[in-house]
């Protein structure tokens, strides 16, 4: 199955964000994406990843997004009300049509490798701006 491990930065909220995933394919080949946003939150980077990663799949393709933003997970799967940035909700709407999604919860900063990994890669692109 499609990965696709999701993280967003911003130093200062709003400031200097960055975002970033990684999708590993079914063949375990790995694609690293990261941009950034000159005047943002971090709930927005966190979801700016997810949203840019759901974009390397296909339609009614599967995947397992891994993010450590429960804001994030929980308004995608509908426990939560979306009450803010629902621009970029409209955009996670149209990415993740007709696509069989599950999401993994991963606590932050705790040793799983491509968490720390999109960590870093999405605070160098907020701090190099």
């Amino acid at each position: 199955m499609n990965r696709i491990y999701t993280d967003g930065s911003c130093i200062g909220n709003p400031g200097k964000g960055g975002w970033a995933f990684i999708f590993i394919n079914k063949d375990n080949d790995e694609i690293h994406i990261s941009d950034y946003d000159l005047n943002t939150t971090n709930n927005r980077m966190e979801m700016k990843a997810v949203i840019e990663g759901l974009k390397f799949l296909s339609e009614k393709e599967s995947c397992i997004i891994y993010s450590d933003s429960q804001l994030v997970i929980n308004c995608a799967t509908n426990k939560w009300k979306r009450k803010s940035n629902l621009d970029l909700w409209k955009e996670y709407d149209k990415a993740s049509y007709n696509k069989n999604i599950e999401f993994v919860w991963v606590k932050g900063h705790s040793g799983n490798e491509y968490n720390e990994l999109v960590d870093k890669m999405a605070f160098n692109e907020a701090r190099n701006q």
